[in-house]
C-alpha cells in the first residue's frame, strides 16, 4: 500500500500544505483504476483464450439512488456502496481461484493483492469524506460469495466470471475517480489535483 507522507499540522490539526483529503482520494481512485487495468492485462496474458471471448451480461454491481439528483456527498455514499460490492467480488475471485488452483505466485497474484489493499484504502477514504452522525458507512466486503460460477461450464465459467469481475473493478474505479473529482471541485473550488 502507498505510504502516506507526514504533513505539518496547524494548531487545529489540519494540514498546512499538500493535497486535500478529497484530492488524495481522487489520486487514490486514479491509481486504483490504473492497477485494475494492469490486473486485467495480466489476467489476459495468463488466460490467452480471452482474446476470442467477450463476457456476457451487464453490470454486476448497480446502484439506484434514493433521490433523483443526489448531491456530491450522496453520490460518494452510493459509490462507497458499489466499492464495497466490488471488494466482495474480488474476495470471491481470490477465494474461488485458490479453491480451484491453490496458492499461486506471480505478477497476477501480486497485483490482485495490491488491488484488494488499494480498494480497502479507498473505502476508508470515502468513508472518511462523507460519513456523518446520521450515516454509518461500512468498509467490509459486501458480498456473500455464494453464487455458482463454475456450474455447467466448469473452469471456463469461472474464468469468464473472473473476467467480468475484473471489468467491473475497472468500471467502478473509473467511476470513483470521476465522482470524487466532482466532490473535490465542489469542496475545494478547483479542479486541480
Amino acid at each position: 500500500m502507498a505510504e502516506q507522507e507526514e504533513q505539518p499540522l496547524t494548531a487545529s490539526g489540519t494540514p498546512t500544505s499538500g493535497p486535500s483529503r478529497t484530492g488524495r482520494a481522487v489520486a487514490l481512485a486514479r491509481l486504483l483504476h490504473s492497477e485494475c487495468t494492469d490486473l486485467l492485462r495480466l489476467y489476459k496474458e495468463r488466460e490467452t483464450f480471452l482474446s476470442n471471448h467477450t463476457p456476457d451480461g451487464g453490470r454486476m454491481v448497480s446502484l439506484s439512488p434514493e433521490v433523483e439528483e443526489p448531491s456530491a456527498e450522496e453520490q460518494v455514499q452510493l459509490l462507497h456502496s458499489a466499492l464495497r460490492q466490488c471488494l466482495g467480488l474480488l474476495h470471491c475471485v481470490i477465494l474461488k481461484e485458490e479453491e480451484e488452483w491453490g496458492q499461486l505466485e506471480g505478477d497476477y497474484e501480486t497485483m490482485k493483492k495490491t488491488v484488494r489493499a488499494r480498494l480497502e484504502h479507498l473505502l476508508f477514504s470515502t468513508k472518511d469524506l462523507v460519513e456523518t452522525e446520521g450515516t454509518t458507512l461500512e468498509v467490509t466486503p459486501d458480498h456473500q460469495c455464494n453464487e455458482e460460477v463454475d456450474g455447467a461450464g466448469g473452469v471456463f465459467s469461472l474464468k469468464m466470471w473472473t473476467y467480468r469481475v475484473l471489468l467491473e473493478l475497472i468500471h467502478w474505479a473509473d467511476h470513483a475517480a470521476q465522482t470524487l473529482h466532482v466532490l473535490h471541485k465542489e469542496r475545494e473550488g478547483t479542479g486541480e489535483i
